[in-house]
């Protein structure tokens, strides 16, 4: 074999992407394009259905541009189609974005009115491309600011990055503006400056905005640790009405998971924390939980990969039992366990307004998934997503599914339990239980799930036809050549409704760790795939 031929092998492992990887990115999507910022409150807030169909054209269209490079690569690495891909994919979100809602919902998701002169309400620099901003453009940029009389009360700062030149030109400016700021996002503006200068940098901006009344702070993307929390010690310290606060993908550890509760002086009025994607562990989890129950109006939590096992994960469970409003709950990807899982279900029944609830890859296994899912389905809640994918949840457990999905009949829209060991006993109780009439149901996702012919034939079944249906995944099961003619015929007059089905192993055999090294290294490439996309967010072009 050549080497380019060898090449070209190595590299197909990692792209193209698995389907069950592009359905992931797709989830990513709908969730930056549903979650509020600065761009939304200037644009309006795409609701749940309509971030869902952009997400799925951006996600093909991003696929389409990378796969095209990808044929065109002369020496065949896939690397850098999946950068291609994750580029392109935050390209197109900042254009739907941009594009608004289609329905007249922008009040709602200003919280404000409209009005005539709301261009100048809002000052935001981060189109264009991620670039360092030198003195002289800062003075440029922000000569707008300076103008007496604006009227800017939201300001975005992200994908630019400030040094200590930039700093001193806008510090004064911001400090001038503190008395009319309600909003500041400051994500990402500090990538790429050495450590002592970016801590120079934070804490020139933090005094500039000190005393400011915000209701919204986003810090995410700077890799703040401890010393960058403490290096906004005087911005933190003055918040007493903040409704919004994110730190995401800050490096948030024990310490300044600490440092954070320990410097915001109130979150009685806070309705949104977002931690995702930091290494804040238990402890740092159990101090996040004071910070918690100190936040009774809280509406919106999302504490996703943030490597808490179980002691935080109880911890944080016993303290989201004081938030009697929240709407929102996303604690995917840590390590919680039984016990944690079982914590979390005695503090549910007082979510009475939960719509939203997702709760994969938390290793509850059966007896911590009944808990809960036996919690919801006798809470008040009006509950639109149940996610539950990869926690070991074998067909014992599907009667307990299968009785929640139908309280819920009224308002469900998604179920996915994928990545679970169902089977197609547990399949088939499922499939059952959706037979019923839903008035909201669009996606069901119950892939790899060694589901063979007749837990897939059930499925398509109790789904085909129902009224604005959208996805039915039963990919990477073991559904024999037969079943899926079968699945296919079901669908014959619906098949824009059924998912791909190219990972499908009609053979049936279960997954071995102690496969040969060929598909432990195609593992390993999936992986690195799937981490490269992992903290896609709305940013520019580079």
């Amino acid at each position: 074999m050549d080497s380019t031929a060898a090449t070209r092998l190595r590299s197909i492992k990692l792209w193209p992407p698995s389907h069950s990887t592009r359905l992931v990115l797709v989830e990513r999507i709908v969730t930056n394009l549903t979650t509020p910022s600065i761009l939304s409150r200037k644009y309006g807030l795409l609701s749940k259905e309509e971030a869902e169909e952009e997400a799925k054209q951006i996600e093909s269209s991003a696929f389409a541009t990378a796969n095209l490079h990808f044929e065109k690569e002369p020496d065949g690495d896939g690397g850098s189609a999946v950068q291609l891909y994750a580029k392109e994919s935050s390209k197109l979100m900042v254009e739907a974005v941009k594009k608004g809602p289609k329905s007249n919902g922008i009040e709602e998701a200003i919280s404000e009115p409209v009005t005539a002169d709301h261009e100048s309400v809002f000052f935001d620099i981060s189109g264009g491309r991620r670039a360092f901003i030198e003195a002289e453009e800062a003075k440029e940029l922000l000569k707008p600011l300076s103008d007496p009389g604006n009227k800017y009360r939201k300001i975005c700062f992200s994908n630019r990055s400030f040094g200590l030149d930039a700093a001193h030109v806008a510090a004064p400016i911001l400090s001038s503006l503190k008395g009319q700021l309600t909003e500041v996002d400051l994500s990402d503006f500090i990538a790429g400056r050495p450590e002592a200068e970016a801590l120079e940098v934070m804490t020139m901006f933090s005094a500039a905005l000190s005393g400011s009344e915000l209701r919204y702070l986003n810090l995410s993307n700077n890799a703040l640790g401890e010393k960058g929390v403490r290096a906004f010690n005087q911005l933190l310290s003055s918040q007493d009405n903040l409704e919004e606060l994110y730190l995401m993908n800050d490096g948030i550890s024990e310490e300044a998971a600490k440092a954070v509760c320990e410097l915001i002086p109130s979150t009685k009025k806070l309705k949104i924390l977002h931690f995702h994607n930091n290494m804040t562990g238990d402890e740092g989890a159990i101090a996040i939980a004071g910070l918690v129950k100190e936040s009774p109006i809280l509406e919106d939590f999302r504490c996703s990969s943030t490597r808490v096992d179980s002691e935080g994960g109880v911890t944080l469970s016993e303290a989201l039992g004081t938030c009697t409003h929240l709407k929102k709950l996303d604690l995917r990807d840590n390590m919680f366990g039984v016990e944690a899982g079982v914590a979390l279900s005695k503090s549910v029944p007082v979510f009475v307004n939960l719509t939203e609830v997702y709760l994969s890859y938390l290793n509850l296994e059966d007896e911590g998934a009944l808990a809960l899912v036996n919690a919801l389905k006798d809470s008040a809640s009006k509950l639109e997503v149940l996610e539950m994918a990869g926690n070991d949840i074998s067909s014992e457990a599907a009667p307990a599914f299968a009785a929640c999905i139908t309280a819920k009949k009224l308002t469900l829209t998604k179920l996915n339990l994928s990545e679970n060991e169902l089977k197609d006993e547990g399949a088939i109780v499922i499939a059952k239980a959706l037979e019923d009439e839903f008035g909201q149901l669009t996606e069901v996702d119950l892939s790899t799930n060694a589901i063979k012919r007749a837990g897939a034939r059930r499925l398509s079944q109790a789904v085909v036809g129902k009224r604005g249906f959208k996805l039915l995944n039963i990919n990477g099961n073991f559904i024999s050549d037969e079943g899926i003619e079968d699945v296919k015929e079901i669908f014959k007059s619906f098949s824009s409704v059924l998912g791909p089905l190219d990972e499908n192993d009609p053979d049936g055999e279960e997954y071995n760790e102690e496969d040969d090294g060929d598909a432990e290294d195609g593992g390993d490439n999936e992986d690195e795939l799937e981490a490269k996309l992992k903290d896609l967010e709305i940013k520019q072009d580079e």
